[in-house]
């Protein structure tokens, strides 16, 4: 295992690659029950829904983490399925399968983009200070997860924001886990943010945060796989995506938020689990693009939506996790949970709060290497650390980072410093910005 992996090479060791990986299983876990409950809007049933939510997970994860050892972990992304509940009801005129049919589709194409060697080469044509940029802004877009799943941070009353009800029993348990996180990470306690979770877990019982499981043993239900080929009025599901202009304007909307979403969640994950360069190039890039990409089609198939590169993953690597080790504990977390889903999900995601917060505090301090001074460098990087965490939206912080940058250089004379692939970049968010 450990030559597999080259867990002593990266300075790990065995258990700290199993402890990450149920971190950050644990920190993913709501998604077993967020997905169906989305999902299932669009006419799918959620028993197949949490039985295919946890085997694609299980399945992308342990592929992450055998093909290209790195500890980040794939599950179906929020915000992506809400989207495809969306159009399955309005565009697909209720057909679950053409709406899967549309990450099908995007997500081969976004593999071909991989293979081809352009997702990558657009990612070493982004200036550095843009990647240290992209790293504040999603520390501080995953500590606003964690705030706002325990209830710290809500919709204010005549406000965007505001501070939640501190008397409510998941404001509490939030709070517990991020005291006890940061409270044993004072201590250089190991497995702090694991240790934080698991008594938050146990704090939200008497305070009826952390419900009891509806049951030990779930059946397996594999009736939402298969959407692409699946008929369609007389044709396959994936045909009626293919010839229909509005279906494929929205497959290239998904394709941008695929495109640069994974980037970005990869050099958060890079740079705690130590594995981002000093001019900013993550390691093995293109092996973990690679099962990103081949990922978003495989959620496609299975009828969950996109299976993307989870930001949680940072919360593993924070707690140790250097190698595909601690994906694969992940992934086969996942597979398990197939099988036990009632017992998994009554870890609340407020119970993880403390770990994403604590995780967003290590991720700021990329802030230092930004010269704010120098408004050609200092204002791209502010839209981005600005926009992530305000748009709630990793590629949308991006795309108005980008859009800044060549706009600045532009107004200063230095268009000559923009490389080809960022004009290509920004110019495709500026479509992006208004078909999405």
């Amino acid at each position: 295992m450990d030559e597999l992996f080259h867990v002593s090479e990266r300075k790990s060791t065995i258990g700290t690659e199993l402890r990450a990986g149920l971190t950050t299983f644990l920190a993913m876990a709501y998604i077993i029950a967020v997905n169906p409950a989305v999902l299932s809007g669009a006419g799918i049933d959620a028993g197949a829904l949490a039985c295919a939510t946890c085997l694609g997970a299980g399945i992308m994860t342990i592929c992450m983490g055998i093909f290209a050892n790195r500890p980040l972990a794939c599950a179906s992304g929020l915000g992506v399925n809400a989207m495809i509940a969306g159009i399955a009801t309005t565009v697909c005129g209720g057909d679950w399968h053409v709406a899967m049919s549309v990450i099908f589709l995007e997500g081969v194409v976004i593999l071909l983009l991989v293979l081809c060697g352009l997702r990558e080469a657009i990612m070493d044509a982004i200036p550095v200070v843009l990647r240290h940029a992209i790293s504040v802004g999603l520390g501080l877009f995953i500590a606003m997860i964690g705030l706002c799943d325990a209830g710290i941070i809500t919709a204010g009353a005549g406000t965007l924001v505001g501070l939640g009800d501190i008397t409510s029993p998941t404001f509490i348990v939030g709070i517990i886990s991020i005291l006890v996180t940061v409270a044993l990470a004072c201590r250089n306690v190991p497995g702090s943010l694991l240790i934080g979770i698991v008594v938050a877990v146990i704090a939200g019982i008497p305070l009826g945060a952390t419900q009891a499981p509806t049951g030990i043993i779930a059946p397996l239900d594999f009736s939402s796989i298969g959407g692409p080929i699946a008929d369609a009025g007389g044709v396959p599901a994936i045909v009626k995506v293919l010839t229909d202009p509005t279906l494929l304007v929205i497959s290239f909307s998904l394709l941008m938020s695929d495109f640069f979403d994974t980037m970005g969640t990869a050099m958060a994950v890079a740079k705690q689990g130590e594995f981002l360069t000093d001019d900013g190039n993550v390691e093995n890039i293109k092996e973990i693009l690679i099962v990103d990409s081949a990922a978003a089609a495989v959620g496609g198939f299975m009828g969950v939506s996109s299976i993307t590169t989870f930001v949680e993953s940072t919360s593993g690597a924070a707690d140790g996790g250097r190698t595909g080790l601690t994906s694969v504990t992940t992934g086969v977390l996942f597979i398990l949970a197939a099988f036990f889903s009632p017992i998994v999900t009554i870890v609340s995601s407020a119970a993880t709060c403390g770990a994403l917060v604590y995780v967003g505090y290590l991720m700021m301090s990329e802030a230092s290497e930004i010269d704010w001074s120098d408004v050609s460098q200092g204002f791209p990087a502010f839209m981005i650390v600005a926009g992530v965490p305000f748009t709630y939206s990793i590629s949308a912080g991006i795309g108005l980072g980008f859009i800044a940058y060549v706009i600045v250089a532009l107004f200063k004379g230095e268009a000559s410093k923009i490389k080809p692939l960022m004009w290509i970049a920004a110019l495709a968010f500026l479509v992006y910005f208004f078909v999405a």
